[in-house]
């Protein structure tokens, strides 16, 4: 982890914990993608530029995901008080378990995470509250972005109280470093913000993970 290198302020949040409709049933964190369950490679892609990493889940969760991240590095688990809040509950309850100054919050449903673009977002967030890619549509993207913890939890804190669920609301009270398409690009493809909502997006992803 990174901590080999000599850092120790770097936390991998990774949100497990909301239901997807689009799935069906099964629980897409777990869901067998190329022979290892999908928060497993989320996992892998986080490893190497942070020194802990947190997974945001909801009680009944930690078992089965504790199974499947079984003979790796160790992960603690921020499990949700009151269930199915959406994802800034999951950020606010995820952030309070990091120890380190900044973390990282991605989606257990993204497994072509790219390293160096989650190594550029820390180095571009330090001395602010976050940094942010934000596409030339306009979108931010915010499951893949790195936060100081302290200021984006409290930020949480009090959106939720406003009851606005969507994570761009916390954002717009923080000192945040928006990072564009053309710096992206220049670390990754925008293959790292894909995410895996379907059955037909599961096998299209296994498809491309096999052809490696």
């Amino acid at each position: 982890m990174a901590s080999e290198t000599g850092r120790d302020d770097r936390t991998g949040l990774i949100l497990a914990g909301g239901h997807s409709t689009r799935f069906g049933d099964e629980d897409k964190a777990l869901a067998d993608l190329a022979g290892t369950p999908m928060i497993r490679r989320v996992f892998r892609r986080l490893e190497p530029v942070v020194d802990d990493i947190v997974v945001n889940c909801r009680m009944e969760q930690v078992p089965a995901i504790r199974t499947a991240l079984a003979d790796g590095p160790n992960a603690s688990f921020a499990v949700d008080p009151i269930p199915d809040r959406g994802p800034v509950a999951g950020i606010l309850t995820g952030l309070r378990e990091a120890t380190t100054a900044y973390a990282a919050v991605v989606g257990c449903d993204m497994p072509f995470i790219d390293t160096a673009l989650v190594d550029h977002l820390f180095e571009r967030a330090s001395g602010h509250d976050a940094a942010v890619p934000r596409l030339d549509d306009r979108w931010f993207q915010t499951t893949q972005a790195v936060y100081q913890a302290k200021p984006m939890a409290e930020a949480c804190e009090r959106a939720l109280e406003r009851d606005e669920r969507r994570i761009v609301e916390p954002l717009f009270e923080l000192d945040y470093v928006v990072v564009d398409e053309n710096e992206v690009r220049s670390h990754a493809s925008l293959e790292t913000f894909e995410n895996v909502n379907t059955r037909e997006e599961l096998e299209a992803a296994a498809t491309r993970l096999e052809a490696e």
